[in-house]
């Protein structure tokens, strides 16, 4: 008799994000995805309570924190905050994992990410992003995937641009 279920799906697939921010140390937002509706007033209201928030807390505070009804999860790459809120049966280690396997992908295409490779190319961070999570939930778990479906609109943008000429 088996004692543990095993689930069918892969673990990082199993969390559903309402939204992922980018803020400096600053407080600057460098990126904001929404995955529910809401009106423009409403995310920036939430934008500047959840970057005060974060902001206010201590390098050796816990990343998790509750908020309304929702969970509050975030993790410091050097000078950028990558924070997103779960529904309250989320897993915050899972959306942690999401977070860190989302920074990598910006490592590997940028090489060594930065604040200004967000800055400069948001276009192309929101694009990583959006190969990665769809509808908040991760839809790609491989690395190599991912990057390979960028590599190849990569590829098209240029052949496309090369026609223009």
């Amino acid at each position: 008799k088996r004692l543990f279920h095993c689930e069918s799906q892969h673990p990082l697939l199993m969390s559903h994000m309402q939204f992922m921010l980018l803020f400096s140390r600053q407080g600057k937002l460098r990126l904001q995805k929404w995955y529910v509706p809401l009106s423009d007033k409403e995310k920036k209201k939430i934008t500047r309570e959840l970057v005060q928030t974060v902001l206010a807390r201590k390098p050796k505070m816990c990343s998790f924190l509750e908020w309304r009804d929702l969970k509050i999860v975030y993790k410091r790459y050097a000078s950028l905050y990558f924070c997103c809120a779960i529904e309250d049966q989320d897993n915050e280690l899972i959306t942690l994992e999401i977070i860190h396997r989302y920074v990598e992908l910006l490592d590997k295409y940028f090489g060594s990410v930065c604040e200004l490779d967000i800055i400069f190319n948001f276009e192309k961070a929101y694009f990583i992003l959006d190969e990665f999570l769809l509808g908040g939930e991760a839809q790609e778990t491989s690395k190599k995937n991912v990057l390979k479906a960028i590599e190849q609109a990569d590829l098209l943008q240029e052949v496309n641009y090369l026609k223009e000429l």
